[in-house]
C-alpha cells in the first residue's frame, strides 16, 4: 500500500466532514430550518426535507453518468476536484442569506449538497485503488475515524463563532476547511488516465453500462439483496443525520451551544466505534459489523420516541453514535466484496445512485409526517422502521464474511463466506 495515498484519501474525508458537521448536520440545518424558514408549525423541516431529498435525487440519478465518465474517460480526479469546489462556493454564498430568504437558501444548500455527494462517487471509487482487499475494512475504517475528527475540529472552531452570533464566519470557516484539507487527495491520490474519449461519450457509455451493471447485479441474488438492504437502512441513517440537529432543537429544546456539544460527543463516540470496529470489520466480516449496528440502532430510535428529558436524549444519541461510522465503513468494505476488478468507479456508481436514492423518501417521509402532526414524535418511528426491515433483509445474504480470507473467485473480489 502507498501510505501517502491512503493519508490523502482519509484526509479528504477530514476536510469533507467539516461540512457533514457544521452545514448538514447541525449549525446550518437548524440556522435554516428555525432562522430563515421557521419551524414552529414543522414548515422548516419540511422546507429541509424537501431540499435534502432533491439535492439526493439529483446526485442518484447522475451517479451512473458520472461513473462513467471517470472510468471511461479516466477523470474521476478532476469531477472530484469540479464538484468539490461546487460545494465550497456555495458554502460561500451562504453569507448572503437573511431571516425569510427561505428559496435562496433552499437553492443553495441543494447546490453545496450535490456538490459534497456527488462529489463521494468519485472518492469511494479510489478505494478498491488505493488499498489491497485484505484492507478494505481497516482503510475505509479509518476514513471515517478521521473523518469525525474533522468534524470534531470544525465544531470546535464553530463553538466561539456560534457564541457570538457571527453565522457568516462559521459558513467562510468550512469553505476553507474544505478546501484546504481536501488538497491531499489532489495532490497524491492516483492520477487520471485519459483515454482519448470525450466526457458525453463516456458518460453515454457510463449510463449504458450502469444499466448493464445494474442488470449484472439484479441477476445475482446476492447482490440484489444486498443493495435492496442497503436501499432502506441507509434511508434510515440519512434520515437520522438530516433531522438530528432539528429533532434536538424542536423536541427537546436544546441551544445552540449545546447542540455543537452534543454533537461534538457524538462524534467521538461515532469516532471511536469507528475505529474500534475497523479491524474486526475485516477478521469478523463486515455483514457481522453492519447487523450489531443496526440492531443497536433500531433499538436507540425506538427509544428515542419515548426519551422526554434533555439528559436521556444525551445518552440514547451518544450510544447511537457508536453504530454511526460502523455501519457505513461496514456497508463500503461489505460491497466492495462484490465489485469485479476494473469496474470501481462504476460499480460505485451504481452503489451511490442506491445509497442517495435511499436519501430521498426517509427526509421527505419524516417532514411530512413532523409537519402533518405538528410534533416530530411521530417521525421518529418511521427511522425505526427503515432500520429494523433493512436489518431483516441484510440477514438473508450470503457474504459479508472476513476480507482477510477471502477468495478471488469469478473474477470477483471475495464474495466472502456467509455470516449472520
Amino acid at each position: 500500500m502507498n501510505r501517502k495515498q491512503i493519508l490523502s484519501w482519509c484526509l479528504f474525508d477530514f476536510a469533507n466532514s467539516s461540512y457533514s458537521a457544521v452545514i448538514a448536520a447541525v449549525v446550518f440545518q437548524v440556522y435554516y430550518i428555525n432562522v430563515i424558514v421557521g419551524n414552529a408549525d414543522g414548515r422548516g423541516d419540511l422546507w429541509w426535507g424537501r431540499a435534502i431529498s432533491l439535492s439526493m435525487l439529483a446526485v442518484s440519478l447522475s451517479s451512473p453518468f458520472l461513473g462513467g465518465i471517470a472510468d471511461y474517460a479516466g477523470s474521476r480526479k478532476r469531477l472530484l476536484a469540479v464538484y468539490t469546489f461546487s460545494c465550497v462556493a456555495a458554502i460561500s454564498f451562504f453569507t448572503l442569506l437573511t431571516a425569510g430568504a427561505a428559496l435562496f437558501g433552499f437553492t443553495l444548500i441543494v447546490l453545496a449538497n450535490i456538490g459534497m455527494e456527488g462529489g463521494l462517487v468519485f472518492y469511494n471509487s479510489f478505494l478498491p485503488r488505493i488499498a489491497p482487499p485484505e484492507y478494505h475494512g481497516r482503510v475505509s475504517g479509518w476514513g471515517f475515524t478521521i473523518g469525525y475528527a474533522g468534524s470534531i475540529a470544525a465544531l470546535l472552531i464553530a463553538l466561539p463563532l456560534a457564541k457570538t452570533g457571527r453565522f457568516e464566519l462559521i459558513w467562510l470557516m468550512v469553505a476553507v476547511f474544505f478546501a484546504i484539507f481536501s488538497l491531499p487527495a489532489f495532490l497524491y491520490l492516483p492520477k487520471d488516465a485519459p483515454t482519448g474519449v470525450t466526457a458525453s461519450q463516456a458518460g453515454i457509455m457510463g449510463i449504458n453500462n450502469a444499466l448493464k451493471t445494474l442488470r449484472e447485479i439484479w441477476s445475482r441474488r446476492e447482490p440484489r439483496k444486498f443493495l435492496l438492504s442497503y436501499l432502506i437502512y441507509e434511508d434510515g441513517v440519512n434520515t437520522v443525520i438530516v433531522f438530528s440537529s432539528s429533532l434536538a432543537a424542536t423536541t427537546f429544546a436544546f441551544g445552540q451551544d449545546e447542540l455543537i456539544g452534543l454533537y461534538l460527543v457524538v462524534q467521538v463516540t461515532a469516532l471511536t466505534g469507528a475505529f474500534l470496529l475497523s479491524k474486526p470489520t475485516d477478521t469478523w466480516g463486515p455483514k457481522r459489523v453492519v447487523v450489531l449496528s443496526l440492531l443497536l440502532w433500531s433499538l436507540v430510535a425506538v427509544s428515542a420516541f419515548f426519551v422526554q428529558s434533555k439528559t436521556h436524549f444525551w445518552a440514547i444519541a451518544c450510544i447511537a453514535g457508536l453504530g454511526l461510522g460502523s455501519v457505513q465503513a461496514g456497508t463500503r468494505a461489505f460491497y466492495t466484496q462484490f465489485i469485479p476488478e476494473g469496474k470501481e468507479a462504476e460499480y460505485f456508481g451504481v452503489y451511490s445512485l442506491v445509497g442517495k436514492s435511499s436519501a430521498v423518501i426517509g427526509p421527505l417521509v419524516f417532514g411530512q409526517v413532523s409537519a402533518a402532526f405538528g410534533s416530530q414524535r411521530p417521525a421518529i418511528l418511521s427511522i425505526a422502521a427503515f432500520f429494523i426491515i433493512g436489518l431483516v433483509l441484510l440477514r438473508q445474504v450470503k457474504g459479508g464474511g472476513p476480507n482477510v480470507h477471502q477468495g478471488q473467485g469469478s473474477g470477483v473480489r471475495g464474495q466472502g463466506s456467509g455470516t449472520s
